[in-house]
């Protein structure tokens, strides 16, 4: 069967959740047993966002293959339960540095280069490209930005071309605002916009429609009407407790019979089966007090730059049917405190997280949460920069390394954390760190091990520093056991305490997470963080009763 294509555009405003809507259309066609996937497009000029601030983009997520992508991308792969690659992501960067060096080496001789066709033309040969690679039934092209913004208006141009030759479906997600004095959905903002996009040549197939609360149907009506579409193309996007509902919720609405139908895939049957996996997968029925996990990060003010953490203890939760409250806490501020406050501010803690990041700010703050969960013996996790810390700890308060830190940070510390022997050659830093899937060797008895039921495990990582070996020995006398070893070198993988609950990961984890495929890590995190709340919560109804 010859791909078809659906590109999801967005009007108005970014942030509206083009991702979400990408992942729910993927995920539907999922269920009629076709092979759909979501590629995406970002107008910023890097290469990639590794670079980038997590303030300024939120996290940044990344692939099997040790690409550097989009946030959107774990959200792809939750939806999905699939693994995808560096192909499925087109940048500004990427499609102008191909350009120029095309030119470079000869590729355009007698012409001058242009927007278009050249350019226009290098995108539509990419994207049909991926669909044959990949043997793709449907390709979804989610196009970063907003209509009209000068860095996708090229990319747009190129999307109209590809409907010239193949069948696409064109779906604008646009913002429905409501003032609350005035009580009313408004129409004009969206029928100004849907105006432009006809201007760039589309007329979408579908309006979704992002809204605070369910769409009216008069504003239904009236979108419509502005749109050249009947009503039933118009789709409800309201605000939602769970994302993961998103495409039965769609479904409800008949989008599913609309878009085969416009893609010419009418006659295709809906598998239930994978439809019940998914309810089952998405659906908490937890009815118990929710436990509360502690997140102490330097980057909390934007909870995306932690959005596979969250979604990573989401699942976790469901698969040990418990709800979960997190606690966020700025890991600067707890700097400032003595070791009483921290204590009264952790103590309603049934686990502590401490997840990645770069740089000095904040890393004390968080040594002062990791003291407290290995003292107080609440359950803790830690990520890259989280297990990196952990040690830190444990070599200042435990083995008398007074001076223990990271070079990172300090190149007068006792180095406990140091970079890699092969970093220290790297000159550019853009797509230069450990990435990708590393394998790992776990040891066996450890707690590491009961967590994920084997000795043989791969995780994504994203680092250029490492637990220095010189001190491996001292650790393991003071009881910090290195549970888990890189396959093909010396590098420490994992750490734990024996005392309690407490492990520490160099890897990313939640990368991997999925609501099919729960992290095995996270699931054994919560449901210690479990067992510790219920355990003090019968001290507490023994005390009453006493």
């Amino acid at each position: 069967m010859e791909t078809k294509f659906v590109v999801v555009l967005g009007s108005l405003l970014s942030g509206l959740g083009k991702g979400i809507v990408t992942s729910s259309i993927a995920k539907i066609l999922s269920f009629y047993n076709l092979n759909a996937m979501p590629m995406k497009f970002d107008g910023y000029l890097n290469y990639d966002c590794g670079t980038m601030n997590p303030f300024r983009h939120g996290e940044v997520f990344v692939l099997e293959d040790g690409s550097e992508v989009d946030m959107d991308f774990g959200t792809y792969e939750r939806f999905l339960n699939r693994n995808m690659n560096g192909a499925f992501s087109m940048t500004g960067g990427k499609i102008f540095s191909e350009i120029i060096a095309k030119e470079r080496s000869g590729g355009f001789l007698g012409s001058d280069v242009q927007i278009v066709p050249h350019l226009t033309n290098m995108i539509i040969e990419k994207v049909e490209r991926l669909a044959k690679n990949e043997n793709l039934d449907v390709l979804l092209v989610e196009t970063g930005g907003t209509v009209g913004d000068i860095e996708n208006s090229y990319f747009v141009e190129a999307m109209r071309q590809l409907a010239l030759k193949r069948k696409v479906v064109f779906i604008d997600l646009t913002y429905v605002p409501e003032l609350e004095t005035v009580g009313e959905q408004k129409t004009k903002p969206s029928q100004i916009a849907l105006r432009g996009l006809r201007q760039e040549g589309i007329q979408p197939d579908f309006i979704i429609c992002r809204a605070n609360r369910k769409l009216d149907e008069k504003t239904r009506d009236k979108l419509a009407l502005f749109a050249n579409l009947q009503r039933e193309y118009v789709i409800d996007d309201n605000d939602v407790s769970d994302i993961y509902g998103m495409p039965q919720y769609f479904m409800k609405q008949n989008f599913d019979k609309l878009l085969l139908n416009r893609l010419g895939l009418e006659g295709k049957a809906i598998d239930e089966k994978l439809v019940a996996k998914w309810d089952d997968c998405i659906t908490n029925k937890s009815q118990n007090r929710p436990i509360t996990i502690s997140i102490v990060g330097k980057y909390v003010n934007l909870h995306d730059s932690y959005a596979s953490v969250t979604e990573a203890l989401k699942h976790a939760a469901v698969a040990n049917g418990t709800n979960i409250k997190l606690n966020w806490l700025e890991s600067e501020a707890l700097e400032g405190m003595d070791e009483a406050m921290v204590d009264d501010i952790l103590s309603k803690s049934d686990g502590i997280l401490v997840p990645g990041g770069f740089g000095k700010r904040g890393t004390e703050g968080m040594i002062s949460a990791i003291r407290y969960a290995r003292v107080k013996g609440v359950p803790y996790l830690g990520l890259c920069l989280g297990m990196q810390l952990m040690v830190i700890e444990y070599a200042r308060d435990v083995c008398g390394i007074k001076d223990a830190g990271s070079m990172e940070f300090d190149s007068a510390c006792s180095n406990v954390i140091d970079m890699m022997e092969e970093q220290k050659k790297v000159e550019r830093l853009g797509g230069t760190m450990r990435l990708g899937g590393w394998s790992a060797v776990i040891r066996p008895g450890t707690a590491s091990h009961s967590a994920y039921g084997t000795t043989d495990i791969n995780e994504r990582h994203r680092h250029r520093y490492e637990v220095n070996n010189a001190y491996l020995k001292t650790f393991e006398e003071m009881n910090l056991v290195i549970s888990a070893m890189a396959k093909n070198n010396n590098l420490v993988e994992m750490t734990e305490w024996k005392s309690h609950f407490g492990i520490g990961t160099q890897a990313h984890p939640e990368f991997k997470s999925r609501p099919e495929n729960p992290s095995p890590l996270f699931k054994a995190f919560i449901k210690s963080a479990v067992e510790r709340a219920s355990s003090h919560e019968e001290r507490e109804s023994i005390k009453v009763s006493t």
